[in-house]
């Protein structure tokens, strides 16, 4: 009793030291009410949102379901583009043409691919699986779109590139940290290993051909390829968005792989 008196005695004796005590005071009790904002902020990130995307998934797969039975089949005649061109993205819409990469390599015979109607966006049209990796195991919903209300659901598809199981390069994104962070592990995939995307049109099978990090700048890995190829894009390294690592793969069955590569 006598301690407290006598200290509040000396602060009333030196204001200035009171001050100090005050200013102290509120930083202490500023910087734990930050801390637990960044704390609550962080568990909200990487578990709160990861709960609901993984809640969303039960709903995305009936709903890709429903796409590959409502979806549109159709036929188109494809002929393989020359040494160096591309093949025309026949993912979808108007099927009603030849699909040639411009000019068509001489002498080559055409041959027939399916199409499937493209998936509006936002909407789910596909499933990925990956065998080596355990979250994706049992599959991961594929929606059309790669906005960040889209990659909140599930893995993106870019709209611009081919769907999975079309000649060239289908371009599919997901987040490695928050949102169910389906391409988490990604990293441990190496050359061969199998990737599988099923659509309406059956199951794609793609093997793993080379991992890549770049620059988010680098564009360059959603160009057009010769052949079939998937390629899977996420932040690197975990927890930051500095750089992208990118996983190649590449068809090796599927329901348009003999008209691809015959």
């Amino acid at each position: 009793m006598g301690d407290t008196a006598a200290t509040e005695a000396e602060v009333l004796a030196n204001p200035r030291r009171g001050g100090l005590t005050r200013v102290i005071r509120i930083v202490g009790w500023t910087s734990i009410v930050a801390g637990l904002l960044i704390l609550g902020f962080v568990v909200q990130q990487l578990f709160v949102t990861s709960w609901f995307a993984e809640q969303h998934q039960e709903a995305l797969s009936e709903e890709a379901n429903e796409h590959f039975i409502e979806s549109e089949i159709t036929e188109v005649e494809y002929v393989p583009p020359p040494p160096g061109g591309t093949a025309e993205d026949v993912s979808g819409g108007d099927a009603g043409g030849s699909a040639t990469g411009g000019q068509a390599l001489e002498g080559a015979e055409p041959r027939t691919i399916l199409v499937e109607s493209e998936p509006e966006t936002g909407t789910a049209f596909a499933v990925i699986r990956i065998p080596k990796i355990e979250a994706l195991e049992d599959g991961w919903a594929v929606v059309e779109g790669v906005g960040v209300r889209d990659l909140k659901n599930g893995a993106g598809h870019m709209p611009d590139t081919p769907l999975p199981g079309a000649p060239g390069n289908a371009v599919v994104s997901g987040h490695r940290t928050t949102y169910g962070a389906p391409f988490h592990d990604v990293d441990v995939l190496s050359w061969g290993d199998i990737i599988e995307v099923e659509t309406a049109l059956g199951t794609h099978t793609y093997a793993v051909r080379e991992l890549k990090i770049v620059k988010p700048t680098d564009v360059w890995v959603t160009e057009p390829r010769d052949g079939a190829w998937l390629t899977l894009t996420t932040c690197h390294p975990k927890f930051s968005s500095r750089q992208r690592l990118i996983v190649f793969a590449e068809l090796v069955d599927g329901p348009n792989y003999e008209s691809i590569y015959a």
